[in-house]
């Protein structure tokens, strides 16, 4: 088998979305935030960035879009059902489970803005 050298619009993707990945983890850390995990994957499915703030845990998809309403419906019910699935996992795994409280959020971050945090978004 021979190597193909990378697709140079697959590349360019993967490193937006790394990027953007990071922007709102930084976002959310100025709103008083703490990251627990970025990019957290199982075997499920995988949630961009758990963050967590008190006895709330926000289980956060990052969509790079020209607009926020390109960000929100770009969240499919598969990508829905894929984070809730994995965000099961990571909750099962912490001590404080039984007190801790779930939101599913969305961060679109657009080119030159500010990060828009759209919490309880499905």
């Amino acid at each position: 088998m021979r190597d193909r050298p990378a697709d140079p619009n697959r590349l360019r993707a993967f490193r937006r979305g790394y990027v953007s990945e990071y922007l709102a983890a930084l976002y959310l850390l100025a709103r008083g935030y703490r990251i627990r995990a970025i990019r957290y994957r199982t075997k499920l499915g995988e949630i961009d960035i758990v963050a967590r703030r008190g006895d709330l845990v926000a289980f956060v998809e990052v969509k790079a879009r020209r607009d926020v309403d390109s960000a929100v419906f770009a969240v499919t019910g598969t990508a829905e059902r894929r984070i809730r699935a994995a965000s099961e996992i990571w909750l099962s795994r912490q001590p404080d489970a039984h007190r801790l409280s779930a939101r599913y959020d969305i961060v679109a971050v657009r080119p030159w803005r500010l990060p828009t945090h759209i919490e309880d978004a499905f």
